[in-house]
C-alpha cells in the first residue's frame, strides 16, 4: 500500500461544479441514513427487561442477542468495502438501509431466543454498508476542514437516532402501542424504509476521472495492514467498540438495577447522547490533524473516570459521569475516521476497503462487549466488575493514541 513499495496509492478525484454543491445534498441523505441506522441499533436496549420476561430467556443470552448483529456484521464487513468500491454508494447503502428495516421489522414476530438472535443478526448484513458507506461518502464529496464538519454532522445523526430510541421508546412509543415491544419495533422499521426511498431518488454516485478499484480483497487488506497507523487504528476500533458497544447496550439495564423505573433509565441513559450530539459537531473540526492523537488519548481517560463515575455513584455524581461518556465516547469514532481516511496512502480511492477492514476487525469487540457484560452480571450479580475491565480497556486506548504519528498537513497524495 506505501508508494515508496510501487505498490496502491491515494487519488484525487476530480469534481464538476454541480457536484461541489451537491455534496451538502448527499450529506444530508447520509445524516438520515445513519440516523435510521442509531435508531434501530440502539431501539433494542431500552426492550431488554420486558424481552427477557416475554421470552423468557436469561441475561446471558440476552447478551448474546445484542452482540449477535456484530458477528454478522464482522462477516459483512469483510467484503463490504470492497464492494462499495467497486459498484457506487447508491447501490451498495440502498441495500444497507433496506436490510436495516427489515430487522427491525422482523423482531414483531420473535417467539424465543433463537429467532430473536437471527431477527438482529440481520441487521449485520446492513449494517456495514451505512457505517462503511458514510465515511467512503463523505472521502469523496468533502475535502480539508469540511470533513471534520461532514464527519462530525452525519455522526451527530446516528447520535440523534440512538437518542430517540432511548428517550422514547419507553416514554412515548410503548405507551401509544400499549406496551407492545414488538409494534414498537415495527414502527422503528417505518424510518428506515422510507428514508431507502428518498435515497434511492436523490443519492449519486461521483463522476469520477479513475478507473475503478482492481486487485483482490486479499492484496488490497494486505497493502492497508502495512501501514503502521492503520493497524494501530484497528487495534484502538477493537478495543473501543468493546467498550462502547459493551456498556451502551446495557446502560438502560444499568440504571434499573440502580432502582430507576424503566422510563427513568431510559431517559437517564439518553444524557450521553444528548451531550455527545454537539460535542461531536465542534471537537471532530476543532481538532487540527496533527493533534488528533492527543486528543483521543484525553477522550479516552475521560472515558475511563466516567465509567467508574457511572458504575459507582448515584445523583448529581452519576449525572457527570453520563455526561463525560458522551463527550468522549461519541467523539472517538470520528476523529478515528478522520485518521484513516487522511492517511494519504489511503484517500478517498482505498477508504471503502479501509473502512470495511476498520470495522470488520471492530465489531468483534462490538460482538464481545456486551456478551462479556451480560456474563460479569450473572456470575458477579452486578455490573461493576464489568465497568472496571471497559476502564481499564480505555486507559490501553489512551495510551495508543500517543503512538499515533500524524502529519500537521493532511493532504492526499495524487497519482
Amino acid at each position: 500500500m506505501q508508494n515508496q513499495q510501487g505498490s496502491l496509492s491515494s487519488v484525487t478525484i476530480k469534481k464538476e461544479p454541480y457536484e461541489m454543491k451537491y455534496r451538502w445534498v448527499m450529506l444530508t441523505l447520509v445524516s438520515l441514513l445513519y440516523a435510521c441506522f442509531g435508531y434501530v441499533q440502539r431501539s433494542m436496549s431500552p426492550l431488554v427487561t420486558p424481552i427477557i420476561k416475554d421470552l423468557n430467556i436469561s441475561y446471558s443470552q440476552m447478551g448474546i442477542i445484542l452482540g449477535a448483529w456484530q458477528l454478522t456484521y464482522v462477516i459483512m464487513a469483510t467484503i463490504g468495502g470492497t464492494v462499495i468500491d467497486r459498484f457506487g454508494i447508491r447501490k451498495s447503502l440502498l441495500f444497507g438501509i433496506f436490510v436495516i428495516g427489515l430487522s427491525a421489522a422482523f423482531r414483531y414476530f420473535a417467539s424465543g431466543f433463537f429467532f430473536m438472535l437471527f431477527c438482529v443478526a440481520i441487521f449485520g448484513f446492513g449494517g456495514p454498508m451505512i457505517s462503511i458507506g458514510c465515511p467512503k461518502t463523505i472521502s469523496e464529496w468533502f475535502t480539508g476542514k469540511e470533513r471534520g464538519t461532514a464527519v462530525g454532522i452525519y455522526m451527530a445523526a446516528m447520535a440523534t437516532g440512538g437518542l430517540a430510541a432511548f428517550s422514547l421508546t419507553n416514554s412515548v412509543i410503548m405507551p401509544l402501542t400499549g406496551y407492545s415491544w414488538r409494534l414498537t419495533f415495527l414502527l422503528a422499521s417505518l424510518p428506515a424504509f422510507i428514508t431507502a426511498i428518498l435515497w434511492w431518488f436523490l443519492a449519486r454516485d461521483i463522476k469520477s476521472t479513475e478507473a475503478k478499484q482492481t486487485g483482490s480483497i486479499i492484496r488490497i487488506f494486505t497493502g492497508l495492514i502495512q501501514i503502521r497507523n492503520v493497524r494501530i487504528v484497528l487495534i484502538m476500533g477493537l478495543l473501543s467498540f468493546t467498550i462502547s458497544h459493551g456498556f451502551t447496550n446495557w446502560l438502560p439495564n444499568i440504571m434499573e438495577t440502580g432502582g430507576l423505573t424503566p422510563s427513568v433509565a431510559s431517559f437517564a441513559a439518553s444524557i450521553p447522547l444528548l451531550i455527545g450530539i454537539p460535542s461531536v459537531l465542534v471537537i471532530p473540526r476543532a481538532t487540527k490533524p496533527h493533534q488528533r492523537g492527543y486528543a483521543l488519548a484525553i477522550l479516552y481517560f475521560v472515558a475511563m473516570i466516567s465509567l467508574l463515575i457511572t458504575a459507582t455513584t448515584s445523583g448529581a455524581i452519576l449525572i457527570t459521569g453520563l455526561c463525560l461518556w458522551g463527550i468522549s465516547s461519541i467523539c472517538c469514532m470520528p476523529i478515528l475516521m478522520l485518521v484513516l481516511m487522511d492517511i494519504p496512502e489511503v484517500g478517498a480511492k482505498y477508504m471503502g476497503s479501509a473502512g470495511g477492514l476498520f470495522f470488520c476487525i471492530a465489531e468483534i469487540g462490538g460482538f464481545l462487549g456486551p456478551a462479556i457484560l451480560g456474563a460479569v452480571k450473572n456470575i458477579a450479580g452486578t455490573f461493576l466488575s464489568g465497568a472496571i475491565l471497559m476502564a481499564v480497556l480505555a486507559l490501553i486506548l489512551a495510551t495508543m493514541s500517543l503512538m499515533l504519528k500524524i502529519r500537521s498537513i493532511s493532504q492526499p497524495k495524487t497519482s
